[in-house]
């Protein structure tokens, strides 16, 4: 990431962190190291659709550009406001979409969209009731091509509590393949990565 941006990136995110600690689960922005393990999934040929979920200022976006061909789109899915415009200010490559990621097929068709090749979240799952997991897990199915994957992170403290044991339930409900990858120490706090394939058919 360009230096210059770092600093609006992080007034950006500790504003609305802040303000809003129902939206936003990490306490800083994820790290190059940790970008790298959750985009691992996405295409580096052809022209894939890629979808974002929870950008926050656009760390894991960055890294995403890093990997796409000219042609490729990539749609980032962003619920609070403020930084969804801070990321249309400050990454106009992106197409940003203000909107809830249970939503992301009606999101999606709006704009021109009926299957992605990969879904990247950073979405703070632990936040989150069953029923609104559930929704936002099936959504991601139902728009993820056959050959596509489903990406996103875990923070290493709350892999024990209930809440992480019961997404990892319904991500092994939802998916036919579940990888556990990492951790990832050179990150605040340590992460680590499901990555999902192969939407199972009653989701």
């Amino acid at each position: 990431m360009n230096e210059t941006a770092v600093a609006p990136d992080l007034r950006a995110f500790m504003s609305v962190a802040l303000r809003r600690q129902g939206v936003v689960g990490a306490i800083a922005p994820s790290s190059p190291t940790l970008a790298r393990a959750l985009t691992a999934v996405v295409p580096t040929a052809g022209r894939p659709v890629v979808v974002e979920l929870g950008p926050g200022t656009g760390s894991i976006s960055e890294v995403i550009r890093e990997r796409l061909a000219p042609g490729s789109r990539h749609l980032a899915i962003e619920i609070e406001p403020a930084l969804a415009a801070h990321l249309r200010r400050t990454k106009p490559w992106m197409e940003t979409i203000q909107g809830d990621a249970a939503d992301l097929g009606a999101l999606l068709a709006g704009a021109g969209v009926a299957r992605v090749d990969a879904v990247v979240s950073t979405l703070p799952w632990s936040l989150f009731p069953g029923e609104q997991q559930e929704r936002i897990l099936g959504a991601i199915s139902r728009v993820l091509a056959p050959a596509g994957a489903f990406t996103t992170v875990t923070y290493l403290h709350a892999v024990p509590l209930a809440g992480a044991r019961a997404l990892r339930r319904r991500l092994r409900g939802a998916f036919d393949e579940v990888l556990t990858t990492g951790p990832v120490w050179r990150n605040l706090p340590p992460g680590m990565t499901y990555v999902c394939r192969r939407p199972v058919a009653h989701v």
